[in-house]
């Protein structure tokens, strides 16, 4: 699946902070992730939606962070893809509010999940594979702790959003090589 960060142009940090944050807003993935759940009812679509989202938005913001470790390309990205998230979150808040009459806070959530998420990884031990962690703190997310697909459509998203976030940032690190924009060593 093409995804926006496929799309490699130019444009600097800000430029790669608007196509890491329209791939964190991009959808395909996650309804893709919701209907193949089971139609029981043991997962409701919508939690597993909003939940989704959520885990999205949090795994390239850790993605940047984990993969750019060293690179001082890193706070040239990551600060302000959470501004631009804490941005999308109020416009989204503010709207929501409107349209149902109660105050949303959908950055404190994102902030709640990143909280839950990170919990969750340092309870691994060794060199655990992070989604043996995040598989089954998406589902307890959803409300659904011991429910084997809300599980692997939480570490399914995950790893498919860190594979991504990490070719996408290896090509940014590899072009500002390239250009002087970076000072990768």
């Amino acid at each position: 699946m093409e995804t926006n960060t496929d799309q490699h142009d130019t444009g600097g940090p800000q430029g790669h902070v608007q196509r890491l944050c329209e791939f964190a807003l991009e959808r395909e993935d996650i309804k893709w992730l919701v209907q193949g759940l089971p139609k029981d009812g043991a997962v409701d679509p919508n939690t597993a939606e909003y939940e989704l989202q959520l885990l999205k938005i949090v795994s390239i913001g850790w993605g940047i962070s984990y993969f750019l470790q060293e690179d001082p390309l890193k706070d040239e990205i990551l600060e302000p893809y959470w501004r631009a998230v804490r941005e999308f979150a109020e416009n989204l808040s503010q709207t929501t509010s409107l349209l149902i009459g109660k105050d949303i806070e959908y950055f404190e959530a994102i902030k709640a999940r990143l909280n839950t998420y990170v919990q969750a990884m340092t309870a691994l031990t060794g060199d655990a594979d992070p989604t043996q962690a995040i598989g089954p703190a998406f589902a307890r997310c959803c409300g659904r702790e011991d429910d084997p697909f809300a599980v692997l459509a939480g570490a399914k998203l995950f790893a498919n959003t860190m594979a991504h976030t990490r070719t996408y940032l290896a090509k940014a690190v590899s072009e500002d090589e390239r250009t002087g924009d970076g000072g990768v060593q």
